[in-house]
């Protein structure tokens, strides 16, 4: 093949390798933006309220456990007391939540986070333990019971709005500070006094708990049945954790949704890991990441850096594929096309992802995406007008880039079948550059020189 021709390719090569820095560096400047998102969420979170889960309610019976403990020394056995302070968590037999959650959005500088305000009534019965379901050091210990109160862990209790009030036993009891649990401190706490070990009857109890938070509500069924119904006019709700709402409970539309979680101890261990945290006093966080939990998210169904970094992973193709044109209209038109001007197409395609990013900080990114590809495809088409000596051909380079430009949109909206929609793309491409090619005798153009150096 002639030496001018293996130049060119070589060329085209290399000119595309060099795109990939400004294509890293965009690439780099996206992950960096989306870290100020984060540290946005963040700051926010540490100035009001973070994201919210609710433990409980549990009944909490602290008790001392005193025995007596023969210990033997030197040959001498001795009586020695011993007393242990203990606790013991009794769970809802039944537990009911009904919740309402409104968003809003904070900002900081031109990051917006939603923020969410929840009311939730809790109903439910506790069934009452006997004195013989408390552990004990042996069966002659002497027990004596401390003030038994009901906890409810809450993640960030700046968030609570009002000063709730249980509804137990005909009594209004007001809610104090601290849950009480040695894993989860966080939250609050009623105090209930005496109870009557072993009553015939489930004590029922009811009360409201104003709830704000960020981004995501989380909640640990730690009920022996549970059942959370969470309606909110948020149109985009993000649900998570180990269990989904049922299907046929669940109603998404504009203006909000509804739906509800049934999840019963045979289906959790929520309550195991509980106890078992318990004994560990693990910390907060490790208790967070140890229960089992469901969440419903209050998020943007549209993450524009995702969807732009995403984006960019196709600007190497873009390019490409734009070089392989090009190589290919030189070889039918018989026209050169200098490196130089390779490059400032290939840095006008580049631009496009860090136009597309900057603009869809500030406006929707299906707006973003429009004018960022619009003023590409205007940009060369008008440029490549004058370098391949006809404005028909500008035209029709600027038609190829839009449907290119349509092809890529449709694989950011379409996730799931982003992977089916590409293959049948690149086939379409290689199937087009074939049937452009059939008739060119690669052999005859490496005895003539058509391409220019």
């Amino acid at each position: 093949m002639q030496r001018t021709l293996i130049i060119k390719i070589f060329t085209i090569l290399a000119l595309t390798l060099l795109i990939c820095l400004p294509m890293s560096m965009i690439e780099g400047t996206i992950r960096e933006r989306s870290q100020y998102r984060e540290q946005a969420v963040a700051s926010i979170a540490a100035d009001s309220v973070r994201e919210q889960t609710i433990i409980g309610p549990v009944m909490l019976i602290p008790y001392s456990d005193e025995y007596d403990e023969q210990v033997t020394a030197n040959g001498t056995t001795t009586t020695v007391a011993r007393k242990v302070q203990r606790q013991h968590l009794v769970f809802p037999d039944g537990l009911q939540v009904k919740g309402s959650i409104d968003t809003d959005r904070r900002y900081r500088g031109i990051h917006q986070v939603l923020v969410y305000s929840g009311l939730h009534k809790f109903t439910g019965d506790f069934v009452m333990p006997a004195m013989n379901d408390l552990p004990r050091a042996s069966a002659g210990s002497r027990i004596t019971l401390g003030r038994a109160t009901i906890a409810l862990g809450v993640e960030d209790v700046r968030g609570i709005r009002n000063i709730p009030k249980i509804e137990w036993g005909g009594k209004a009891i007001e809610f104090q500070q601290g849950s009480g649990l040695r894993s989860f401190a966080s939250g609050l706490h009623a105090p209930l006094g005496a109870i009557a070990f072993g009553a015939a009857e489930p004590v029922n109890f009811s009360f409201t708990l104003g709830l704000d938070g960020i981004e995501r509500q989380h909640f640990a069924p730690v009920a022996k049945n549970n059942e959370i119904t969470l309606k909110s006019t948020w149109p985009h709700p993000q649900f998570g954790g180990r269990f989904l709402p049922l299907a046929r409970e669940r109603t998404i539309t504009d203006d909000g949704f509804s739906a509800t979680w049934r999840i019963s101890a045979l289906s959790t261990s929520a309550q195991q890991q509980l106890l078992a945290l318990e004994d560990k006093a693990e910390s907060r966080d490790a208790t967070l990441a140890a229960l089992d939990r469901f969440s419903v998210g209050f998020i943007e169904p549209v993450n524009v850096y995702s969807l732009a970094e995403r984006a960019t992973k196709y600007g190497l193709l873009f390019v490409a594929l734009t070089f392989a044109a090009f190589f290919v209209f030189e070889i039918l038109k018989r026209l050169p096309i200098h490196p130089i001007q390779y490059l400032l197409v290939g840095l006008a395609l580049v631009l496009f992802f860090l136009l597309l990013v900057g603009l869809s900080e500030h406006i929707a990114f299906a707006w973003a995406y429009l004018i960022a590809s619009i003023g590409c495809i205007v940009l060369i088409g008008f440029y490549l007008s004058f370098v391949l000596r006809d404005w028909r051909r500008g035209m029709g380079f600027g038609v190829a880039l839009t449907m290119l430009y349509g092809a890529l949109y449709g694989l950011l909206s379409s996730e799931s079948n982003a992977l089916v929609l590409g293959s049948i793309l690149l086939f379409a491409i290689l199937a087009a550059l074939m049937v452009a090619t059939r008739k060119v005798d690669w052999y005859q153009i490496g005895k003539e020189d058509l391409v220019a150096q």
